[in-house]
């Protein structure tokens, strides 16, 4: 084979090289289903559940703080059950000291003086009218605590609806918000603000 024959091989075999890379780089003449880039970022969704925050809600109805496992936010469980079980405890107690009271004035209204709060010397420590009164401050206590028991059981479920509802939300850093400070040294102020940052 002579250098001729040689040199025009060689350039055939390059401009085929050549032209062979050209059409792999070339984005248009890649499918997308081929391109990697395409394919690993741009065309993965997350799968939207429009119930999530409703199931949720119903599991936070049925028992507090199951809701919040659902969303798994194991971390809210022993929240919800502390400040509900400090509602019903606080219910209860009143509701008992309620009892204690109304027991001894319908004793006295009765016509004995044996109920606890009478001394030893026959002669009450806590009069009728400290009696009435007694009662009706645990009546509203026990009162209020119960609509607080009930706030917070509200509150749980509202926060697991709400809680589910933001999961479904993108919150990377393509979306972002956050403040700043700059100080002008020309005017000799300073300048506070919001920065929003859209990313696509």
């Amino acid at each position: 084979m002579t250098n001729k024959a040689f040199f025009c091989l060689f350039l055939c075999l390059f401009s085929v090289l050549f032209s062979f890379s050209q059409i792999e780089k070339d984005s248009t003449s890649v499918s997308i289903e081929e391109s990697p880039i395409i394919a690993n970022e741009s065309l993965i969704k997350k799968e939207i559940d429009p119930l999530r925050p409703a199931k949720a809600a119903f599991y936070s109805a049925i028992f507090p703080g199951l809701g919040q496992a659902y969303n798994k936010r194991y971390w809210k469980i022993p929240i919800v059950w502390g400040a509900i079980g400090a509602g019903v405890y606080f219910y209860v107690r009143n509701d008992r000291q309620y009892d204690r009271y109304r027991e001894a004035y319908k004793s006295r209204l009765a016509g004995f003086k044996d109920d606890e709060f009478y001394g030893s010397g026959g002669t009450p420590l806590i009069s009728n009218d400290g009696l009435i009164r007694a009662q009706e401050q645990f009546r509203k206590n026990k009162e209020l605590s119960l609509l607080i028991t009930f706030g917070l059981y509200a509150l749980n479920i509202i926060d697991a609806n709400v809680d589910a509802h933001l999961l479904q939300f993108n919150v990377d850093e393509n979306l972002s918000l956050s403040p700043h400070y700059q100080y002008n040294e020309m005017e000799n102020t300073s300048d506070l603000g919001l920065t929003l940052n859209f990313k696509f």
